[in-house]
């Protein structure tokens, strides 16, 4: 698996360049890419030995199948199936996918380049785009958005080979590292965006390949696993920026492999010209260009806030909190209310100075575990907890004297305590309320210093363990199952027929709610495309955070152009821009003034008034269709 993986990150780097080179001459389109497939088919025919070596896609179907039908790997293909079915029933409805990685993929093609989009949401501007560029050749050639889960798919699918590779060259026992990497993937933000469009899942093998990689080149000293190690680190930034602290973890561990860089000198330079293409860089450059932060966050209007180490504070019992919510957990709204009628004022205020989003302040959880806030999950977090009680049980002390010993004397085993540094750096910065699905990338990297040592193989041969592990594996596919994005049951004929019959049930008509929105989620503008012109190409939008993506349907039918304050009739017109739809409560919020005001002012008229519910949170808002002189 790992060589497959090496593959992959060499696919993804190569689409990553594609994209900022064929912006550059202004050639991202059909044409482009096209060139860029066939110039990436013959460079990999003429280095396949080095990108693929010899034998590995070799199929032995005896040791296949004697393989497979072992219990774990079993249930590890159960939920695959479960997952993949949920993702060919169901189009993507992850909602920053919908409100800005798709839409910032259209305005890039149907615009030909990158470019800077006009816009009052910067996240469409400022965000790492690793995963949009590895998503647009998807988009453009299959016009649609519903390939876009086998990104994820491939990544959930390289995860057990790369958790093994990297648990055992980090002190883990082999038999102990094979149990976990068939339970690490079960982690609900693994699992269940396995299926959608969110991209916390696509950095995860690259920072295990980034690590696995560095240390097969210790050993074998071979060009493939250095540069593969290069590209994958770079790939992991470009992924999301939570994963640049995971820069030190990596750091230390090509550092034994220093000397190779003189080794091949010209191929090295092409290689990092390579990684800081498809790395953050970019977009970093960029960032300080357009808004004078490399980070994005000042053209957010996103304040620095001081006091770390309440945030860290803060974000260790919010990690907590959600890594171990159950997979359904109707007491959410007790919890929050207690939560937010307990914490002392003086504390709560300093909370809301502290971190950007409420949610956060206030230590709020949902009723049920979905992809948009999912962690690790009670089912592995548990079970990690339960291993390493067992071992203290079994052996008295937290480590063997040989792995104490070894921990400090050898670099290799100090890598298991790294990752630790960077997850406190984390912490301490993040002002966001879903961070456990943000640390998806790290919580392969957390766990070998909880697994080393020889306790853990004989906790692995307990009678209690493999309970244990049908629990885990069972609470993961019933989460599957009842995934409000891709249920695997008839749950809009259910919820109807139980509002039917309890009609003043809050839990009832909430569940009956939030699965109908998911439902419906991929084409949410619907009501607002039926009252446009069957033949408008261009329209205008006022939007922040609203799923932009369905009012491109179907993709290539019509441009979408965001509509800012400052924009005049004759800038609206010069753009082609005749109709407008704008979110009537958001617009005082950026506009500064109402939505009649606003109309009165351009001289335009109101169409149509349309209701629609993007979220639960925020229920119906009325958006108006703006028609321009």
């Amino acid at each position: 698996m790992p060589p497959l993986a090496l593959l992959w990150v060499w696919i993804c780097a190569a689409l990553g360049c594609a994209g900022w080179g064929l912006s550059t001459v202004h050639a991202l389109d059909a044409r482009g890419y096209a060139l860029v497939l066939v110039v990436g088919l013959l460079l990999l025919l003429r280095w396949r030995q080095t990108v693929i070596p010899t034998g590995i896609l070799a199929f032995h179907e005896f040791r296949f199948c004697r393989s497979i039908l072992r219990p774990l790997p079993l249930a590890f293909v159960v939920l695959t199936g479960l997952m993949l079915l949920g993702g060919m029933l169901y189009p993507p409805s992850n909602y920053d996918g919908m409100t800005y990685r798709i839409p910032r993929v259209l305005h890039w093609l149907a615009a030909g380049q990158w470019h800077w989009i006009h816009t009052v949401y910067p996240r469409v501007n400022a965000r790492a785009c690793g995963f949009e560029w590895v998503s647009a050749p998807l988009i453009l050639f299959f016009h649609s958005d519903r390939p876009l889960f086998l990104i994820n798919v491939i990544s959930f699918l390289l995860l057990p080979g790369l958790v093994y590779s990297v648990f055992t060259r980090l002190g883990v026992r082999p038999r102990v590292a094979w149990h976990w990497m068939w339970i690490m993937p079960t982690g609900y933000c693994f699992l269940i965006q396995a299926g959608s469009s969110g991209n916390d899942l696509f950095g995860a093998p690259f920072v295990l390949a980034a690590i696995d990689f560095a240390l097969r080149a210790r050993t074998s000293h071979r060009a493939r696993d250095f540069f593969g190690s290069i590209l994958a680190a770079a790939l992991m930034t470009s992924a999301k920026t939570s994963d640049l602290p995971l820069l030190l973890v990596w750091g230390v561990a090509i550092l034994p492999s220093w000397s190779l860089v003189f080794r091949w000198p010209l191929r090295l330079a092409v290689v990092c010209s390579v990684a800081v293409a498809c790395s953050f860089l970019p977009t970093a450059l960029l960032n300080q260009h357009y808004c004078g932060d490399w980070t994005g966050w000042k053209s957010e209007g996103i304040p620095f806030k001081s006091d770390p180490p309440l945030r860290l504070a803060a974000n260790v019992v919010l990690v907590t909190l959600q890594n171990l919510t159950p997979p359904l957990f109707p007491f959410a709204s007790q919890w929050n209310t207690f939560a937010t009628n307990h914490i002392p004022p003086a504390l709560s205020l300093r909370l809301h100075h502290t971190v950007v989003e409420p949610e956060a302040a206030e230590f709020v959880l949902s009723e049920m575990q979905i992809e948009e806030t999912a962690g690790l999950g009670p089912g592995v977090l548990l079970l990690v907890l339960a291993s390493l009680v067992a071992g203290f049980w079994h052996r008295r002390t937290w480590f063997d004297p040989a792995a104490w010993n070894f921990l400090f004397a050898r670099w290799q085993t100090s890598l298991r305590w790294l990752p630790f540094i960077s997850l406190l750096a984390l912490l301490s910065q993040s002002e966001v309320a879903p961070i456990s699905r943000i640390l998806a990338p790290y919580y392969a990297l957390l766990l070998p210093v909880c697994l080393a040592g020889p306790a853990q193989t004989w906790v692995v041969t307990r009678r209690w363990w493999p309970k244990a592990l049908a629990v885990v594996f069972l609470l993961a596919a019933g989460l599957l199952v009842v995934n409000p994005a891709r249920p695997l049951f008839p749950a809009g004929t259910i919820f109807t027929t139980l509002c039917a019959h309890y009609p003043d049930s809050h839990l009832i008509t909430r569940a009956d709610t939030v699965y109908a929105l998911y439902h419906d989620r991929n084409e949410a503008f619907a009501p607002a495309l039926a009252q446009l012109p069957p033949d408008l190409k261009v329209l205008g939008l006022f939007t922040y955070d609203d799923p932009e993506a369905s009012l491109w349907r179907p993709f290539g039918s019509r441009r979408i152009l965001h509509v800012r304050p400052e924009d005049t009739a004759d800038y609206l017109k010069q753009e082609g821009i005749e109709y407008v739809l704008i979110n009537t409560r958001k617009m005082p919020d950026f506009f500064h003034v109402t939505p009649a005001e606003w109309v009165q002012h351009l001289h335009a008229s109101v169409v149509k008034i349309i209701p629609l519910t993007l979220r639960v949170s925020e229920g119906t808002v009325d958006w108006w269709l703006v028609k321009l002189p």
